[in-house]
């Protein structure tokens, strides 16, 4: 069953190890940019805008280990299913005349020519705290194919369409994989032992 959404994803209440976040208001987009470029190349705190509010968030070691896992089972399964893949990891991507910005936990770009895409084929957001800007409505904005948002040990999936996103029970970027068993295996450690079962359980 398809559900269409133009609201928010729900964010949690619950905060096993909170990110710390901070959303400043009627910024305009000058003002946004020269935020990314005051922080340089550091890359902390992780930004977004959305219609004049920036979100500045310094995430935690759980939060960014959950990302991190998740970006290497998502290329682990690509692997084994021959998909062609390229990561791009927490990409700057922004638009002033959508007014819209943000960064990913992870994205990816599917296919052989990855250099022929300006945007990512896949953003992966990890939602670790209550609070914050529509990550979902500066995505459609930029024109991202697919959202995915872990949050509570469960993925959701949200594809683009001419309406918006769609909430779907499963990829149509990256196709047959298992979401749930991505869930799972996010518990186990060390990431490399999360993705030599992953490897496994596709193999047998």
């Amino acid at each position: 069953m398809i559900a269409r959404t133009s609201t928010p994803v729900p964010l949690g209440e619950y905060v096993p190890s909170a990110d710390q976040r901070v959303v400043l208001r009627d910024v305009g987009w000058q003002g946004y940019r020269s935020l990314l470029a005051l922080r340089g190349e550091r890359r902390r705190p992780r930004m977004a805008y959305l219609d004049g509010a920036v979100e500045l968030m310094t995430t935690s070691r759980d939060h960014e280990g959950i990302k991190g896992v998740l970006g290497h089972l998502v290329a682990a399964y690509c692997d084994e299913r021959g998909q062609p893949w390229s990561t791009f990891g927490n990409w700057t991507l922004d638009d002033e005349s959508e007014d819209a910005g943000a960064e990913p936990d992870e994205c990816f770009i599917f296919g052989p020519t990855p250099e022929r895409k300006d945007r990512p084929d896949l953003v992966i957001e990890v939602v670790w705290t209550s609070g914050g800007i529509n990550k979902l409505e500066i995505y459609r904005r930029l024109g991202i194919r697919e959202a995915w948002f872990w949050k509570a040990g469960a993925i959701s999936v949200h594809h683009l369409t001419a309406a918006g996103y769609e909430q779907l029970a499963e990829s149509r970027v990256v196709p047959g994989i298992d979401l749930a068993m991505l869930c799972e295996l996010v518990a186990v450690t060390p990431t490399s032992e999360a993705t030599a079962q992953l490897r496994a359980r596709l193999r047998s």
